[in-house]
């Protein structure tokens, strides 16, 4: 529906209903720039009750009770080390999804960024940076935690929707005044907060002929460039933005020594970096020989999913090399294992019943 239709349609039902020409045409001022944003016009709580199918009590204790509405726990990184995860239960989580499909998806966010895009693949990320002569990668530390409430209100205000349906909207995209690690909203919308900031990095850098691009956390630059007045500037930027960075896992690499971003080897051909690989070669190795449940008890690893855990790294391989027929292997090995596993957990459930 074009605003014409949209128009003449909300007119026919609110002069039915008794409203004001006034009325009516204030309304009609409200849901104009929705429009051109190709964004659903949302007028107030009760409204947005309607679109995402909850009602009006479930919205406004979901926006102010948010400690009530996920469950924390904590997932391995590919480096071993935890990462917490807030995960909105259900409910929530479906409001989210409608939010994210209907408005987020639909603003762009700045072509530097290479994260949390439907259809962009990490590949995306790394073809700009190969074969340069210089690498430099920044970490921002505590992305989303540093992602204030404000901040997401201010994106929903600024799209056109009134104060308070932005303020409801952040809230229900947020708990504890910050992006949860774990939303389905949270991606979307650090990309979209950072857009500013990437625009301020990518003038700098075209100026310079440097290549940049962020994806997710991580700021990477190739080129020939000076890489202590690339920081100093980046860094302001940075702070300007209120964010900040993790100068511990901040890089320069030259053409002599590896190059790497996000974690992908980027001097010649795209390649998860060799300790990594071998580190699975090894736990391949193991399970294949002995069984998972043998090296789980040898290496001590209590983690439930380890499976589950252990193709995740394989896919995340083969998304870089597709073709890698070593690692292909594996991961058919492993569904094949998991689908016994599955058959067995589902024969035991049956024999309880």
């Amino acid at each position: 529906m074009d605003f014409s239709n949209y128009k003449d349609s909300f007119t026919k039902e609110a002069l039915k209903k008794g409203y004001s020409q006034q009325n009516i045409q204030r309304c009609l001022d409200y849901a104009a720039p929705l429009f051109s944003n190709d964004i659903p016009v949302i007028y107030n709580t009760s409204h947005l009750s309607v679109l995402v199918g909850y009602k009006k009590e479930y919205l406004k204790k979901a926006a102010l009770h948010t400690k009530y509405f996920y469950r924390d726990f904590e997932i391995l990184k590919r480096n071993g080390k935890k990462r917490p995860i807030s995960e909105p239960l259900p409910s929530l989580k479906e409001i989210q999804h409608w939010i994210l499909k209907n408005i987020l998806y639909n603003i762009p966010v700045s072509p530097f960024a290479k994260a949390y895009k439907p259809n962009i693949s990490l590949i995306e990320n790394l073809k700009f940076h190969r074969n340069q002569p210089k690498v430099f990668t920044i970490d921002l530390e505590n992305f989303f935690p540093s992602i204030t409430v404000d901040s997401v209100e201010k994106i929903f205000n600024e799209l056109g929707y009134s104060k308070s349906v932005s303020d409801l909207l952040a809230k229900l995209c947020t708990r504890n005044d910050t992006l949860p690690q774990g939303a389905p909203t949270s991606p979307s919308l650090s990309n979209l907060i950072f857009k500013e900031a990437d625009a301020m990095i990518a003038d700098y850098c075209v100026q310079r002929k440097i290549r940049y691009t962020r994806y997710a956390d991580d700021l990477s630059f190739s080129g020939d460039f000076d890489e202590k007045e690339l920081f100093e500037i980046v860094n302001e930027i940075i702070e300007k933005m209120n964010f900040k960075i993790n100068t511990a896992k901040t890089k320069l690499m030259t053409p002599g020594n590896r190059q790497t971003v996000t974690g992908i080897v980027v001097n010649e051909k795209p390649q998860v970096v060799f300790h990594k690989r071998n580190e699975l070669r090894q736990a391949m190795y193991y399970i294949q020989k002995f069984g998972i449940d043998e090296h789980r008890e040898y290496k001590e690893i209590n983690q439930r999913n380890y499976l589950e855990h252990l193709l995740g790294k394989i896919t995340f391989v083969l998304q870089i090399n597709p073709k890698d027929t070593e690692f292909i292997g594996y991961k058919s090995f492993l569904i094949d294992l998991k689908k016994k596993q599955d058959l067995k957990s589902n024969t035991v459930k049956l024999l309880w019943v």
